[in-house]
């Protein structure tokens, strides 16, 4: 297969796990566990994200320095997908009051999906050269969107009125689509995308040597400051993917309790927002590229910053869907251009264990104080505010992120990105 369709069938990955973020992280399932299995209590939604959070956070960086070693990205990649999945499906089973089980099935299915993102978006570095990390990264969640966009399309023309009798089932029948999606598309990644040749000898023991290389990796990070412009990333990823997830955790709830729309509306509101996200992966994507993903991540956290503003003064749907459109715009691009980032600074031969710290240690464990936070100050007071309280961290990263040194991207090098 031409290089060309290697960049396809990995985009399509994208494709196909958008569809448990946007039916079981964003619209449906948590909408579905927090009003109606758990009887309006969103802490214990929160307390999900964070409890599935830590965990996938703990095993990313390991993982990813033992797939490294064995360069076997592929097969944790299906090992971590195979979770998800089966525990997607096997929400369809959770109903009203069930909360331990929908709480549980949730946590194991979001490291799974967590998870496999540690090995999925280490193979960017070996797809393409430099000067087009932001593109194909930016490719990706296009296709992730589009992905996203089908099956909320799909779900939206099975439901029936909310009226009906038999609507939780067909919304418990959707979880099952998810999976279904998710499984299907992923195929093409593990039939065409190849591992990168081994280039170390392989240690006998593999999981060891992988904890020892996470943790002298974490040293080298944050206390012998061999790679600082890395480390100041991290900690600003840690802020700002911390609001991106917790906006993306809440959102179908904030639509519902402030603005008291449908299922059938919140479905049809993220199809639109979809487009967007589509347009701003593509547009952000071919930005980046010309004045680097630093900068370009600049521009998308002072979008963030007015969505915010936004959401705590929308008092009509017309409103919601300007502030909703505007989220949807960046935050494909956010995350996208992250990741160009991400794989320009790091290391060759390293990537799975690097982008086990980024997609990991600090993208998981960003998600463990804000959807806690937004669920607390949500039951205390309502959700304007926990929507403003998730703002300071957009503030705070955009502080960090421009003391981050961005190396040179334009041009074929493969020195060390901390040269410069």
């Amino acid at each position: 297969m031409s290089n060309k369709g290697r960049i396809f069938a990995w985009t399509l990955f994208d494709f196909a796990n958008t569809a448990f973020s946007v039916i079981i992280v964003t619209v449906i399932y948590s909408k579905y566990f927090s009003n109606y299995v758990a009887s309006g209590r969103n802490w214990l939604w929160g307390l999900s994200v964070s409890i599935s959070m830590i965990i996938a956070a703990a095993l990313s960086p390991p993982l990813g320095a033992i797939a490294d070693s064995s360069r076997n990205r592929k097969r944790f990649l299906l090992l971590f997908t195979l979770v998800s999945v089966i525990c997607t499906s096997l929400m369809f089973f959770v109903q009203k009051g069930d909360i331990l089980l929908g709480m549980s099935l949730f946590i194991f299915a979001n490291i799974g999906f967590e998870g496999g993102l540690v090995f999925y978006d280490a193979f960017l570095p070996n797809l393409t050269e430099k000067k087009n990390f932001g593109r194909v990264s930016g490719y990706g969640f296009a296709m992730g969107y589009v992905g996203a966009l089908a099956v909320l399309l799909i779900v939206m023309f099975l439901l029936p009125e909310q009226s009906s009798q038999s609507y939780y089932f067909y919304i418990r029948l959707s979880f099952l689509v998810a999976a279904a999606f998710f499984s299907f598309f992923s195929v093409p990644l593990f039939l065409f995308v190849h591992e990168p040749k081994a280039t170390r000898t392989l240690q006998t023991d593999i999981i060891k040597s992988g904890i020892k290389r996470s943790f002298s990796t974490f040293k080298d990070l944050f206390f012998h400051k061999k790679y600082p412009s890395i480390s100041r990333f991290l900690i600003a990823f840690f802020l700002y993917n911390d609001a991106i997830i917790t906006i993306i955790a809440f959102a179908s709830i904030f639509a519902s309790n402030i603005l008291k729309m449908t299922d059938s509306e919140v479905i049809y509101f993220f199809v639109i927002v979809q487009s967007t996200a589509v347009l701003g992966s593509f547009v952000f994507g071919i930005i980046s590229d010309h004045i680097g993903p630093k900068k370009t991540i600049r521009i998308t956290l002072f979008i963030w910053i007015v969505v915010i503003i936004g959401a705590f003064f929308v008092n009509t749907v017309i409103e919601f869907y300007v502030v909703g459109l505007l989220a949807g715009l960046s935050i494909g691009s956010s995350q996208s251009c992250s990741r160009s980032l991400m794989a320009l600074l790091t290391p060759r031969e390293r990537e799975a264990e690097f982008f086990g710290f980024y997609d990991g240690l600090f993208g998981k464990s960003s998600a463990i104080i804000g959807p806690l936070l937004y669920g607390i100050v949500s039951d205390i007071s309502n959700e304007r505010f926990a929507a403003l309280a998730i703002g300071t961290f957009f503030i705070a990263g955009l502080f960090i992120l421009n003391k981050v040194k961005e190396p040179e991207y334009k041009n074929k090098v493969t020195a060390d990105p901390e040269s410069v």
